[in-house]
């Protein structure tokens, strides 16, 4: 499912406009994306949490040359399914 598919599924399901749901949808990106450049969690109960992981540096190997190479350390956005989304899909 695509951005265009999901504001779609939300306009049906909630009786929205599908301006509406966009606005909804882009409200819901910027507010998560604000909140975890801060380094809170997102935590949205039955579904899942959204979190920061930090990657350390470390080396690795160019694939073409074999040339060892330093891969610099990164944040990394790390979603957990809630147990009732687990449940659901199980």
């Amino acid at each position: 499912m695509n951005k265009a598919e999901l504001i779609d599924a939300i306009a049906v399901n909630s009786g929205l406009s599908k301006a509406d749901s966009r606005k909804a949808l882009d409200a819901f990106i910027e507010a998560t994306e604000s909140a975890l450049k801060k380094g809170d969690k997102i935590s949205l109960v039955g579904f899942g949490s959204f979190g920061i992981s930090e990657r350390v540096e470390r080396k690795g190997r160019n694939p073409q040359s074999g040339a060892e190479i330093t891969i610099p350390a990164k944040k990394m956005v790390k979603f957990k399914a809630g147990a009732d989304l687990e449940k659901k899909l199980n």
